[in-house]
């Protein structure tokens, strides 16, 4: 399992720390006992047209001996590209003029990528609006009126929640894309569909999804 967590470093300051990157000590999602560093692999993350190899520790539950990969809050499970790379995508798709292949073009993948990340975040499209617009709700945020178009209502929606999430602690600073990422455990574009949640403290903020 992989918990990906609210990462502000820049994705090349972080490759370039290699296993010397900071993470912080992460709680077990299951039974909430702080985990202990547990090695770790590498993998590649394309960024800005550049592919950087970057350190993944591993976190070990001592109680229930679950381990977790920590992953950083710009990689997407799956995913080579960014969740910046994939959001500039998808917004420029769902919420302009702009067609797959000049955006595929702009930032520097092949068009069967983008049209492969536009169409799973299309196919996820409603429950992801649905689940952020209600976390936006439960973190005091405004009540959004949905829109025809599902890929806009969730690009809204996502918004949304980060504005309301912004006002938390240490959140501020989380850029929109990568509190997503936090926020669905990196599967924005991926066939996982487990409802988004979001940790702050020991309190988990679970929308419904139906």
């Amino acid at each position: 399992m992989a918990i990906v967590w609210p990462c502000t470093t820049p994705v090349d300051a972080y490759a370039a720390a290699g296993r010397e990157v900071e993470v912080p000590r992460a709680e077990c999602p299951s039974c909430f006992e702080p985990m202990v560093f547990w090695s770790g692999y590498s993998r590649f993350v394309r960024h800005g047209g550049l592919a950087y190899r970057i350190w993944v520790p591993r976190g070990r539950c001592t109680p229930c001996s679950a381990t977790h990969a920590l992953l950083p809050g710009f990689v997407v499970r799956n995913r080579l590209d960014s969740v910046e790379t994939i959001g500039e995508a998808l917004e420029s798709v769902a919420a302009g003029p702009a067609g797959v292949r000049p955006v595929a073009e702009r930032v520097g993948v092949s068009h069967t990528t983008a049209r492969g990340w536009v169409r799973r975040f299309g196919h996820r499209a409603a429950r992801l609006a649905l689940a952020f617009a209600a976390l936006a709700v439960e973190l005091g945020g405004e009540a959004l009126t949905p829109v025809p178009d599902p890929r806009r209502h969730a690009l809204s929606a996502i918004a949304a929640a980060w504005r309301a999430a912004s006002a938390l602690p240490g959140w501020l600073a989380v850029h929109r894309w990568r509190f997503a990422s936090s926020v669905c455990g990196g599967t924005l574009v991926t066939a996982n569909t487990n409802s988004p949640w979001l940790l702050v403290g020991r309190r988990r903020f679970m929308p419904p999804v139906p």
